[in-house]
Parts: structure tokens; sequence; C-alpha cells
């Protein structure tokens, strides 16, 4: 009697285990969808026309206002994932939620430096598990659509910063949990890293 009682109890806390996995995978996707719509329409209405490429990198204005958190700041595409995903400032969870979000403390899209982007690996950074060397990664902004190439991607654990570290030259690292199928919190992570390779300015 008492190990039926047991069984019992077991099962109703399984189901209740599963249902609240069940709710919050659903909740992360539907959050994940919802900002990227919102993002979207964010961008659209305040993206203006691209001009004639120019070959140099934008540098840095003071006078630019800086986005607010949370903020659509470009759309970025991998074309030959066929993946477009729209870009939100800052690194908060609520942010993460809306999309990948651009690191406030380095280089915007297209600077100078080090541009830095994090992302979650099981919603809008889960394409990147197929990402390589050489290949595009266009972000386009309100200043321009700036053009990066691939250039390597590694495996690091969290305690290594390197990723993060300002640079020269405009560059543009790409971050999230790796492995990208691991149950619960990830113990690595994913890098890829790119180099600015053309610039198409705005008017």
């Amino acid at each position: 009697m008492w190990t039926r009682q047991v069984r019992r109890v077991a099962s109703y806390l399984l189901i209740a285990g599963a249902a609240i996995c069940l709710f919050l995978g659903g909740r992360e996707f539907l959050g994940s969808r919802f900002g990227q719509m919102e993002s979207a329409r964010e961008f659209e209405v305040e993206n203006q026309v691209p001009a004639p490429v120019t070959s140099e990198p934008k540098t840095n204005s003071p006078e630019v206002r800086s986005p607010l958190s949370g903020e659509t700041i470009g759309k970025l595409s991998i074309p030959r994932l066929n993946a477009e995903i729209y870009v939100v400032e800052g690194e908060g969870e609520d942010e993460l939620r809306k999309g990948p979000g651009h690191l406030t403390k380095t280089a915007k899209p297209g600077e100078n430096g080090n541009c830095v982007i994090a992302g979650h690996r099981d919603t809008h950074f889960r394409v990147l598990k197929d990402i390589r060397k050489g290949d595009d990664i266009a972000i386009e902004t309100r200043d321009g659509l700036f053009l990066y190439r691939v250039k390597s991607t590694k495996i690091v654990p969290p305690t290594n910063l390197s990723p993060l570290k300002p640079t020269k030259e405009a560059s543009l690292h790409l971050i999230t949990c790796y492995p990208f199928y691991y149950v619960g919190n990830a113990p690595k992570r994913f890098i890829v890293q790119a180099e600015l390779a053309g610039v198409v300015s705005k008017t």
C-alpha cells in the first residue's frame, strides 16, 4: 500500500516537472519569435535606403545617439544559411529573449574596434552550429550595410575572455553557449570571429 502511494506521488511529480519544462520551453520559444517580430517592425520603420559602396569603415561619432537597452539596432544576415536575425542593444535576459544582444561597451557594427554580439544557442543563435570559415555575415543598421567575413570559429571555456578584448581593426565576434543541444547550462562557449570586408553607406 505504501509503495503504491509513493509511486503515485512520484508519477504526479514527474508529470508536474514535465509540464513546467514544457511551459518554460514554450515561453522561451514564443518569446523569441514575438521578440523578433517586434524588432522587425521597429527596424523597418526607421530603416533608410542604402547609398553606393565605400571602402572605409565608419568611424566613431560622439554626435550619434547611443541606442537604448532593448532597442533594435540592426539586422544580421548569413546568406549561405538563409538566416536573418534582428539584433538588439544590451545583454540582459530581457534583451536576449528578444534577440541577440550587442554588448554595449563594444564597438558598434561597422566601427573600428571589436563588435561583440551574444545570443542564446537554443533560439536565435542555433543557426551558428552550421557556420564555417569564409561565410559572409551582413549587418544592416541605420548607418549602412556592413559585410563581415568569417575568419575562424572556436570553442572556449567561459573563463576565456579574449573574444571581448578591443581590437584596432573592425572585427566582429558572435558568442553563444556550447554544445548547442546540451541540456541545462552549457559548459562552453562557441565563438565566431569575423573581419570587416565591405561597407555600404546610407545617405
